[in-house]
């Protein structure tokens, strides 16, 4: 975050570190400096601190520590189960993956490569909600489909999929399925046992964590191949040397977002609520994006007639306020949001959207500075616009 900015509400590409996990990641780097595989005290001191965060990841997400296998992301995490699952399947011959249109790239991109290898690759429809339909994965199984991909909360516009019924439908077709919970772990509660899924993915930024972990739970029994080759780390699924500084981080961050699960989701909703309801009032020509009722307490997507959303974003940016046009990971791209897209919404409003992000030291006084400074930037733009119309 760069020092100028004085208000930030881009929780969901990435949550500024808790103070809590600074100070373990400083004391880890400087205290545990064994090898986390070596049977000496210092690598048995290192391993102890890895298993201690393991436990808290998978206290985060009601799973057993064993089942849980450290990775350097979100991204490496849907690598992990979609390559891993694909290649313990694929002998099988039932050779065909459903998912959404409305998936992070990481689970898009990774299943772009699946179907280039011969896998038939089903994309199911969303609608404007943005939320996918038990009846519509009921209609897209098949006896070939082996694996199931849908996320448990949208990165763009939050809303929070029906997981436990999807589950249930692929599992009654003997299939696996996978969920990215990136974007909804330490915002809702998230069990595995309750979503009742085979895989899912985690990433300690988005919750108070440091960049460069997260975590991949696979259920006990499910066959997956290691797609990072090399030693025997993580019980044979991803080899190569612990990050133990940054995994200690994690398991600090899982631990206090647990903590404090109900009180700050019921707050961030509050602020989140008057934010859009402040905007939709004092702005016209805004619509929310996305279902209103099923998503995670932080986040609002608003379309704002009459602009580009990346000039926004630059005002914005130019008054301290941090904000988003969507997944950071497409950041410098052109092109609209594919989610927004997905969602059948009209071209204009696809790329005219801001998504509003909050986090734990999001304040009523910032929220207020927001809706105080952002109709006259709007008005001014919209302005602006049209002049460029009429001279063009």
């Amino acid at each position: 975050m760069s020092a100028s900015v004085r208000i930030y509400l881009d929780y969901n590409a990435t949550a500024p570190p808790l103070p809590e996990v600074v100070a373990a990641m400083s004391r880890s780097l400087a205290e545990d400096v064994g090898n986390a595989s070596s049977v000496h005290a210092f690598g048995q001191r290192a391993r102890a601190v890895v298993d201690d965060a393991r436990g808290a990841v998978a206290a985060l997400i009601e799973a057993d520590p064993g089942e849980v296998v450290f990775t350097s992301g979100g991204t490496e995490s849907d690598n992990l189960a979609l390559r891993g699952a694909v290649e313990a399947l694929d002998a099988a011959g039932r050779r065909h993956v459903v998912t959404s249109p409305i998936e992070h790239e990481a689970v898009l991109q990774t299943l772009k490569s699946v179907g280039a290898r011969g896998w038939t690759v089903t994309m199911l429809p969303v609608g404007e909600r943005g939320v996918v339909s038990p009846e519509a994965l009921e209609a897209a199984m098949t006896p070939d489909t082996a694996l199931v991909s849908v996320m448990h909360a949208n990165n763009e516009v939050g809303t929070v999929q029906p997981i436990a019924e999807l589950a249930a439908i692929a599992h009654a077709r003997h299939a696996l399925f996978h969920t990215d919970a990136v974007q909804s772990a330490g915002k809702i509660p998230v069990s595995v046992r309750r979503l009742g899924v085979d895989l899912l993915a985690l990433s300690a930024h988005k919750l108070g964590g440091p960049k460069g972990v997260g975590a991949l739970w696979i259920r006990r029994g499910v066959r997956l191949a290691s797609t990072m080759t090399g030693g025997r780390q993580e019980r044979n699924r991803r080899a190569g040397t612990e990050n133990v500084p940054a995994i200690a981080g994690f398991g600090v961050a899982a631990r206090l977002v647990r903590e404090k699960l109900g009180t700050a989701g019921a707050g961030l909703a509050e602020l989140r609520d008057r934010l859009e309801d402040g905007v939709l009032a004092g702005v016209p020509g805004t619509t929310v994006n996305g279902d209103r009722s099923c998503r995670v307490p932080n986040t609002t997507n608003i379309s704002f007639d009459g602009i580009e959303a990346e000039s926004l974003l630059i005002a914005l940016d130019l008054e301290g306020i941090a904000v988003s046009t969507g997944s950071a990971c497409s950041s410098g791209s052109l092109e609209p949001s594919h989610v927004l897209r997905a969602m059948g919404l009209a071209h204009a409003r696809t790329r005219n959207a801001i998504r509003f992000s909050l986090g734990p030291a999001t304040t009523g006084a910032e929220v207020d500075e927001v809706l105080a400074v952002l109709p006259g930037l709007v008005a001014k733009l919209r302005r602006l616009t049209r002049t460029a119309a009429a001279l063009g």
